[in-house]
């Protein structure tokens, strides 16, 4: 797809294959170098928000306006669709607004949000929380990367202003309706048999850490029943993570990241720190997975002679896309299905302030957040049609 063969070669990460595109990175500020140039090319004027978004309007800006757009960034060895897929498309929509004459009656914008995959800060969707106030500017200043660099580090290395940062009532005020394209996670469409669907919903989700504290001491020295070993405990709460969400309907329950301390090949760590990512339809179903998993830890911890502590990162309840905003585009397409995604876009953050709703392009792997991600050019071209009618219909 023309767009994203451009930045085919931007961030490619050659040990984990796909892509490692990180908030504020070399590759991520390569990428909105190339967004600010596809922009003015295109005659649209960009701005960069204080809280590091990229806006690139199709005329003045103003309130009430039909914005689209995704994300430019990616979780660590990401495919080549989550996120620039939504960008491409939303220019290429543009583009054939603009070659048939359609003059908006409504101010039009694409976006880019910042850091939505959270691959680089730890915590997801962080422009658009930002903007919303669902992250305090003082908590998301502190965010640092894994080699101890802050957030507020590395916006003033990228021309940005930390002291800016935090939620933007004019920012919201112009968005009118937001609609997001993105490539499917998951096999929804693929068992439909349609190459473009509609978002109904996003389950509930978040994040915690688990930190559990043990003895550190030498491989070789050290009896097995003198051992607080925190790796041992650490282990039991990856397989309680597995039980907790087959014993859900519905439920999803992920340790992507686990992080000895120190690291050494013939050390018994004295700390481990783990994330738990977990997912299911509704808050109370998601606090139940947690809490299961909370009692396994603390359980595990105690047998082994280790402390556990449990810190909510980030947490974002159930949303139900606006039914009305849904169902139009859904019409306008020609009553294209709807269905529920458990992944988590900057869509649902706005969709508490400001009526939101996405479109999804078949992806025939049906594998997300790594190199096999996929997307069929006659999908995504289907996706950009899809997307020009929509925002025609809204901007009128």
């Amino acid at each position: 797809m023309t767009g994203l063969d451009d930045i085919a070669r931007i961030g490619a990460d050659p040990r984990r294959g796909g892509y490692s595109r990180h908030g504020y990175d070399r590759a991520e500020l390569e990428l909105r170098t190339w967004f600010t140039e596809e922009a003015g090319r295109r005659g649209l004027g960009v701005e960069c928000d204080r809280n590091g978004n990229l806006w690139a309007w199709w005329g003045p800006p103003g309130e009430g306006a039909v914005v689209t757009g995704s994300h430019l960034d990616s979780v660590p060895g990401g495919g080549a669709f989550d996120g620039p897929l939504g960008v491409v498309s939303s220019l290429q929509a543009l583009d054939l607004l603009q070659a048939k004459g359609f003059v908006p009656g409504k101010p039009m914008a694409v976006v880019v949000f910042a850091e939505e995959e959270g691959g680089r800060f730890g915590l997801a969707c962080l422009g658009s929380r930002l903007v919303t106030g669902a992250i305090t500017p003082a908590a998301a200043l502190r965010l640092s990367d894994p080699d101890g660099v802050t957030l507020a580090e590395a916006m003033r290395s990228a021309g940005l202003d930390p002291a800016l940062v935090g939620p933007d009532v004019e920012v919201l005020r112009r968005i009118g309706v937001f609609v997001e394209l993105h490539v499917e996670q998951g096999r929804g469409l693929i068992d439909l048999g349609a190459p473009v669907g509609v978002a109904s919903s996003i389950l509930a989700h978040g994040r915690w850490r688990v930190s559990v504290t043990g003895e550190g001491n030498h491989a070789g020295a050290t009896l097995m029943v003198d051992r607080r070993d925190p790796m041992i405990a650490a282990a039991q709460v990856v397989l309680a993570a597995r039980r907790a969400a087959t014993g859900v309907e519905g439920a999803r329950a992920t340790v992507g990241r686990l992080v000895p301390n120190p690291g050494g090949t013939n050390v018994i760590p004295s700390s481990v720190d783990l994330w738990l990512d977990a997912r299911a339809e509704d808050d109370a179903r998601t606090r139940a997975v947690v809490e299961s998993v909370a009692e396994a830890a603390r359980a595990a911890a105690a047998d082994e002679g280790c402390e556990v502590t449990i810190t909510e990162e980030s947490y974002g309840d159930t949303v139900v896309f606006d039914p009305a905003l849904r169902d139009k585009v859904s019409t306008v397409l020609g009553g294209v299905p709807a269905l529920p995604t458990g992944a988590g876009h900057d869509a649902g953050i706005l969709a508490a302030h400001v009526p939101t709703a996405m479109l999804f392009v078949r992806n025939p792997t049906g594998v997300s957040h790594a190199p096999e991600e996929f997307a069929e050019a006659a999908d995504c071209s289907a996706g950009v049609v899809a997307l020009a009618s929509a925002l025609e219909a809204l901007a009128r």
